[in-house]
């Protein structure tokens, strides 16, 4: 390797590490000690590599993103091999789906130098499935969710709470006028870290963008100008309507496209986070929009002026996903919205406003409320199950 290449990584890894802020999200920090080879995904601005670097602190390991332009023309194998020859113990690797055959080095690459530490990162699980090496085995995946409001809270007055269980009598912290407030901005703009910085809408729609333009015909390489579009009218519908749903047969209509391909699409969008797809109990279609369709960010309703009826539901889905549940939609919606299953265990869920009239669920999730009372549980506090 060109050694002003190399000086380029280096320097560029200790501006990095210097700007590292001085609290992490406690995702973070809940690792002591990260595996030799692994695999860390999540969306778009979620901190992952804010993750590996500070995990990288004490170990002579050299950091760099796919996409860094100075390298893009190098061998992936070639180019970690230079790195581990010069002593290193071991390589960070960032945005992989941008190495050209990356699966087939990175393959190479662990089985050549078994000693060696190789952490990768990219915003899509879809890396692991689609990689021809079968990556599975030999790369541990970790799932890097978007933030809670216990993770913001912290981020937010340097205080750590305890994490909620659905049906808990004690609760993590007291829901004064001060937490309401966090609570409020936190559905505004606190599930990424880097609100902190300024212009957080214009930075959101960016990220937006670079998932529609580059991450995305990535994963879907036959996409065309006019997919882009069709993508883009599903997110206007999205924010637009107070119904969650996309008509498939209007949308092929209007943009004239398959269905199959318009599913195509939809996988994909979930895949990479932008969308989140909800299904009746034991519907398994591979080709289906679900019950319903929701943003999986639910500040993308914030940041689009999108309808508030529609974020209680992306929040609440957002929040029992997040913390581990498998979640539908109700096809009798008399007897609640959604139910959740954790360990073989299902309850049914009604989400709504203050004054919303009580249906027959097992929990009733309260915007715009302080306390539990009875079976009925906050908005904030489904935000502290992670």
């Amino acid at each position: 390797m060109n050694t002003n290449i190399l000086q380029t990584l280096v320097t560029a890894m200790q501006r990095r590490l210097a700007a590292l802020p001085q609290r992490l999200r406690p995702f973070t920090t809940e690792f002591d000690e990260l595996p030799k080879n692994l695999m860390l995904t999540g969306a778009r601005g979620c901190g992952k590599s804010t993750f590996l670097l500070h995990h990288s602190q004490g170990r002579r390991l050299l950091y760099f993103s796919a996409d860094n332009p100075k390298i893009i023309g190098e061998p992936l194998y070639d180019l970690v091999s230079s790195v581990f020859m010069l002593g290193y113990e071991g390589v960070i690797i960032d945005e992989i789906h941008y190495a050209s055959n990356w699966s087939i080095h990175l393959k190479a690459l662990y089985d050549d130098y078994p000693g060696k530490i190789i952490w990768i990162s990219d915003s899509s699980s879809l890396v692991l499935r689609d990689g021809k090496a079968d990556l599975s085995r030999r790369y541990v995946a970790i799932q890097m969710p978007l933030m809670s409001f216990r993770e913001f809270l912290y981020l937010e007055t340097g205080q750590i709470y305890p994490k909620y269980k659905l049906g808990d009598t004690i609760l993590p912290t007291q829901p004064d006028a001060e937490l309401l407030n966090h609570f409020l901005n936190y559905r505004s703009y606190g599930t990424r870290p880097f609100y902190q910085e300024k212009d957080f809408e214009a930075r959101y729609m960016a990220i937006i963008d670079k998932i529609l333009n580059n991450d995305i015909p990535f994963f879907l390489p036959s996409i065309s100008e006019n997919n882009l579009r069709v993508m883009r009218a599903i997110i206007g519908t999205l924010a637009n309507s107070s119904i969650p749903r996309v008509q498939v047969t209007s949308l092929c209509s209007d943009w004239g496209i398959g269905a199959e391909k318009l599913y195509q699409l939809l996988f994909v969008m979930e895949s990479v986070d932008l969308l989140k797809i909800v299904k009746y109990p034991n519907d398994t279609k591979a080709r289906s929009t679900g019950a319903k369709m929701l943003f999986a960010d639910p500040c993308a309703y914030k940041v689009l002026n999108a309808d508030q009826g529609t974020e209680r539901e992306a929040y609440t889905v957002h929040c029992f996903s997040r913390a581990g549940y498998e979640i539908n939609a109700m096809k009798d919606e008399k007897k609640g919205d959604y139910v959740i299953t954790k360990d073989h265990v299902s309850q049914t869920l009604e989400v709504g406003g203050k004054n919303k009239n009580p249906k027959e669920a097992d929990y009733v999730l309260r915007d715009n409320t302080d306390y539990p009372v009875g079976n009925a549980i906050p908005f904030w506090l489904m935000g502290m199950m992670w």
